[in-house]
């Protein structure tokens, strides 16, 4: 901020530079000495010490020894101090902020004071604001405490009330800002275990895919293998089939050609060129008879029961499978149970 132009921009420039010398803890103008915090920021060595003391409770430990090191937020812009062991004590003083909170108490004090400057009473206009109701917790004037509303109420001086006041509210504004301090702490934490979390789900996650994939790849081998032995079995089968086929075709042919022979010589009217051929057709016949005796299959040889599998316990298995953490809770519990029922039982026993 450019103090200088800011000033003297102003009718008033004592009361604009009196703004620049608020410390933002007791809202007072800076007592010495004033430190200066790294983000540049002012505050009364005073009231950075109770905002440090405030954010750092074990600073100081029973025997007056200290710890190493403490941290605190500036209360102006958030920017977190970091101090070594000689705690506030261990910043630098502004000395120009001093100088100049010296020249404007001179200047103000050679200024006359006007009426205007101090409240006045609404009752007694002649009478300023001097002193404190304790009892109704209102400032008033001397002459309300003597005949006005006042005269029966507990009062103290203004100034002594005004510096409690301040001091409590002082306090007050230490401990929302270590509040706040340890809210923003919490929410870092939280933060970073959000992140935490995410990145241990994916890996979580990318394992439970990898042996499932595994598991896949298992299943997929054993298919395979089974279906092959399917395969195996039903190839012998109609291989075999086809052959006794082809042997019965063959047979059939030779039946045919020998009934179209009988016939062709059933059709023969001479008896001697009958006789010549039909005695050796009639033995070829039999002999082709007896021949046709040929292999066949037995009866259910066409099933394929026996490549039946029973997969009802390994998919209880299957459905089973869960992460070994939910296993190991479910045992806890398990056994928690078991010796809360055994003490009840003992309990009950002994009554």
């Amino acid at each position: 901020m450019d103090y200088q132009s800011s000033i003297f921009r102003d009718n008033n420039p004592m009361e604009n530079l009196e703004k620049q010398l608020i410390c933002p803890i007791c809202l007072e103008m800076f007592s010495k000495p004033v430190v200066i915090l790294p983000c540049q920021h002012n505050l009364c060595r005073k009231c950075a010490n109770d905002v440090f003391q405030a954010a750092n409770p074990y600073w100081q430990t029973s025997r007056g020894t200290t710890i190493s090191g403490g941290r605190f937020r500036c209360p102006s812009c958030r920017h977190e101090v970091i101090l070594d062991r000689h705690g506030v004590y261990g910043l630098q003083r502004n000395l120009l902020v001093e100088n100049i909170i010296d020249i404007y108490k001179q200047e103000y004090s050679s200024r006359p004071l006007k009426k205007g400057n101090h409240p006045m009473c609404k009752e007694h206009e002649d009478e300023k604001i001097n002193i404190y109701c304790l009892t109704c917790e209102v400032p008033t004037c001397s002459m309300c405490k003597v005949f006005g509303a006042h005269k029966d109420c507990e009062v103290a001086p203004l100034q002594s009330v005004f510096q409690g006041q301040k001091t409590e509210l002082t306090n007050c504004i230490s401990m929302l800002v270590a509040g706040n301090d340890r809210v923003q702490t919490i929410i870092s934490q939280l933060e970073e275990l959000c992140k935490t979390t995410e990145e241990n789900s994916q890996s979580a996650k990318q394992a439970l895919c990898e042996k499932f994939e595994i598991l896949i790849a298992v299943l997929e081998e054993k298919r395979t293998d089974l279906l092959q032995r399917i395969s195996k079995e039903q190839k012998e089968k109609t291989g075999f089939m086809q052959n006794l086929i082809q042997q019965y075709k063959d047979q059939l042919e030779k039946s045919s050609k020998l009934v179209e022979n009988a016939i062709q010589s059933m059709e023969e009217e001479g008896g001697a060129a009958f006789l010549m051929t039909a005695k050796q057709l009639i033995k070829t016949i039999v002999d082709a008879s007896k021949g046709a005796q040929l292999e066949k299959i037995e009866p259910g040889f066409e099933n394929m029961d026996y490549f039946t599998i029973d997969l009802e316990s390994v998919t209880e298995a299957l459905r089973s499978i869960d992460f070994e953490g939910d296993e190991e809770d479910e045992e806890l519990n398990e056994e928690s149970e078991t010796e809360e029922n055994r003490q009840v039982g003992q309990i009950d026993g002994a009554q």
